[in-house]
């Protein structure tokens, strides 16, 4: 039976306040170039954490995070799973981030879905949070998944971008950069951490600048306090962003107001071609 729901044409970046499981449905069919998917980890923590002073850890604790049972979280995932494959263009890439909690999981999903996985990438936190107790090494990472509609997608790989960033030498998939901290932290009204899983902008700026070119649209179904929205903002792409928690939503919009486009010119001018003609090494090195 066909499905006869009017999708929605989005031209312009857009905010929707609305659960992702339902408003992915009204995204056009291939219309966005890139997916950024920081899904609930299923952390399953069930006691409060302390300090060695006997201070309190704030954990990931929210309501959005608590399933009943892995088959529940499974039946969630390749709910979206399914809906961000159809919403993403044949050429287009999605990057999915989590911990050892869930992110097994999502590959299994995303591999019998039949994406294609490009990169496995380590963000390696150089500031992480030690394991108060001491028994257990300290978790330090997390694992993002970069991967493709299908093994024939003729995906973006801003490679020569990429290597100038990082001084001149050629990416690898493990990147070392801090939680996110500071003044990039957003706050609430009580001057506390807004949102428990807010990701620093330099992780994003990297995944954006890899896989888009200026103008491309950004989809991001699990918005937050908006950090994809405010590095696309910043590096000339559009975005679509959804989150169902009016708080983090008016937060990401206030963010993302004050932001402003910078000229990215100087580190994406440089162009390779067709990455999949062949070319003679010779001449390459000789360029």
């Amino acid at each position: 039976m066909l499905d006869k729901r009017k999708r929605s044409k989005i031209r312009s970046s857009k905010f929707i306040l609305g659960n992702s499981l339902y408003e992915l449905k009204n995204l056009e069919t291939g219309s966005v170039d890139m997916i950024f998917c920081d899904p609930p980890y299923f952390l399953q923590l069930n006691k409060e954490l302390h300090r060695p002073d006997m201070s309190l850890v704030k954990g990931v604790k929210e309501k959005w995070d608590k399933f009943s049972s892995y088959s529940e979280y499974d039946k969630f995932s390749k709910t979206w799973l399914k809906e961000c494959k159809r919403v993403l263009k044949q050429n287009g890439t999605i990057w999915i981030i989590g911990t050892y909690h869930n992110i097994y999981r999502l590959g299994f999903h995303l591999q019998n879905l039949k994406f294609w996985i490009l990169n496995d990438i380590i963000w390696n936190k150089v500031n992480p949070l030690p394991n108060f107790k001491g028994t257990r090494f300290t978790n330090a990472h997390e694992v993002i998944i970069w991967a493709t509609k299908s093994k024939e997608s003729k995906y973006t790989f801003n490679y020569q971008t990429m290597k100038k960033i990082n001084n001149n030498k050629q990416m690898r998939s493990d990147w070392s950069l801090k939680v996110c901290q500071g003044k990039e932290r957003l706050k609430n009204k009580l001057n506390k951490t807004l949102h428990s899983t807010q990701k620093p902008e330099e992780l994003l700026e990297r995944i954006v600048l890899a896989s888009t070119k200026p103008g491309d649209f950004v989809l991001d179904p699990f918005f937050g306090t908006g950090t994809s929205g405010a590095i696309c903002k910043k590096l000339g792409r559009k975005f679509i962003g959804i989150d169902n928690n009016p708080v983090y939503m008016h937060a990401a919009k206030k963010r993302i107001m004050k932001i402003k486009p910078v000229d990215t010119s100087l580190i994406e001018n440089i162009t390779i071609g067709d990455p999949y003609k062949k070319i003679p090494f010779a001449r390459l090195l000789k360029k």
